[in-house]
């Protein structure tokens, strides 16, 4: 769902699912299922996929109850951005009641199959993603600082290490390094969208990095990100998780997004901005899977 099609009518269903953030859910299982699959040597046995199977679907319910309870908690800053204004919770197609039970009912559940079917450890691990997310980050760091997206970053970094703690019953210096690439990508890629919306962030009155310290100082934290993000994505082939295969592709990708930075740096544009925002989905999502691929054939 995005806001071309906001106009059409949502059926219940649809617009509980909306709540979900399905897009978002599914990069956040994505990254954690590439930490269960580097968790395991070799391929994954029976047991191991029945494993890593349940522990995708509670990742999945727990985060879409992030995403539920941040709908609800951010409704009326949704209502005044372009963005987010067709969210059912902004609409008030659901109620507060509505959308705080679903949000409830999913968390529960979630943690329930995460610490019968999974173990405690990645439970806890996923709950203390949802409280840091929804209630540290969305109730607190979100309203009150610039360096929101950076803090609360540390949230979005978390699925590597939940699919790993989930395979392994640890949390090891692998999903740490991880952890930390996608701790390092999160600023870059939402400061290129805050940039293109900017005007949406200034009316809802959050403290976004382009509305308190303007467009050029942005864009150089985002050069100067995506610069010490090709160190971190340098750190699996040095430590030792991959070989020549991943190296290629992460200094391949990571010059690339450094070359978006800096010709947005140079020369800013709205569209600049959008095909920076774009190519940081590629970043991630590629790299990841070069990640995957790699850990198969060698």
């Amino acid at each position: 769902m995005t806001a071309a099609t906001a106009h059409l009518p949502l059926s219940a269903w649809q617009q509980y699912y909306a709540l979900t953030k399905p897009r978002v859910v599914q990069l956040i299982v994505f990254c954690a299922l590439i930490g269960m699959v580097l968790a395991v040597p070799g391929v994954p046995s029976l047991a191991e996929l029945k494993l890593g199977l349940w522990a995708c679907i509670g990742i999945w319910l727990v985060a879409g109850a992030a995403a539920a309870f941040n709908c609800l908690v951010e409704k009326t800053i949704d209502a005044k951005m372009k963005r987010t204004a067709w969210r059912p919770t902004a609409k008030g197609e659901l109620s507060d009641r509505q959308a705080l039970l679903f949000s409830a009912l999913l968390c529960a559940v979630g943690s329930a199959v995460l610490y019968a079917l999974v173990n405690p450890l990645t439970m806890w691990l996923t709950f203390a993603t949802f409280v840091g997310y929804a209630i540290i980050y969305t109730v607190i760091l979100k309203p009150l600082t610039p360096q929101n997206i950076v803090i609360g970053g540390a949230s979005g970094a978390m699925p590597p290490v939940l699919g790993w703690a989930a395979m392994t019953g640890q949390v090891g210096p692998e999903a740490l390094i991880l952890f930390l690439i996608i701790f390092l990508w999160t600023p870059p890629h939402f400061w290129a969208l805050a940039l293109y919306r900017v005007e949406d962030y200034r009316k809802s009155g959050l403290p976004m990095l382009p509305v308190t310290h303007g467009n050029e100082f942005t864009r150089l934290q985002i050069l100067l990100y995506t610069i010490v993000l090709m160190a971190s994505c340098l750190m699996p082939f040095v430590y030792g998780m991959s070989s020549w295969l991943y190296l290629a592709a992460a200094v391949v990708l990571s010059i690339g997004f450094i070359g978006y930075a800096v010709a947005l740096y140079r020369e800013y544009s709205d569209e600049l901005a959008r095909k920076t925002f774009r190519f940081s989905l590629i970043h991630l999502s590629a790299l990841f899977a070069a990640l995957l691929i790699d850990h198969y054939i060698f």
